[in-house]
């Protein structure tokens, strides 16, 4: 029984739920991205560059007609938007987390060391 449980406290940590929430929630975007691409930025900015190659899709791009470069082209322009979207939501986390944290409170005023000085001095003439 031990190593179930062990287990299922492992699995149910925060951090491996929330590690798996994120594939899958990255899966799908990664979809999204894809259609973007496909759907909307290669036919709105690439169309002439295609019409002139007579192709219809990015990922037939070739030199050589074996070499499929669109695919590169395809997948980078991919990562390219992946990381700018990751890049605002990272932004928009920490500019809400800074406003957010309570500004540290003061350190309570304590007694400077010339008050030391002269309570020791003090205690010391009373001692004697």
């Amino acid at each position: 029984m031990g190593f179930v449980k062990e287990f299922k406290d492992f699995a149910m940590k925060g951090n491996v739920v929330d590690l798996a929430i994120g594939v899958i929630i990255g899966g799908a975007f990664g979809k999204i991205v894809s259609s973007l691409i496909d759907d909307v930025i290669t036919p709105l900015l690439l169309k002439p560059a295609l019409e002139a190659a007579h192709l219809t899709k990015l990922e037939e791009l070739t030199i050589f007609g074996t070499v499929k470069y669109g695919n590169f082209l395809s997948a980078t322009i991919n990562f390219i938007i992946v990381a700018f979207v990751l890049f605002l939501i990272i932004k928009g986390l920490n500019a809400a987390k800074r406003k957010e944290e309570p500004a540290p409170a003061p350190a309570p005023a304590g007694p400077t060391q010339e008050e030391l000085l002269i309570q020791i001095r003090d205690l010391l003439k009373n001692k004697a």
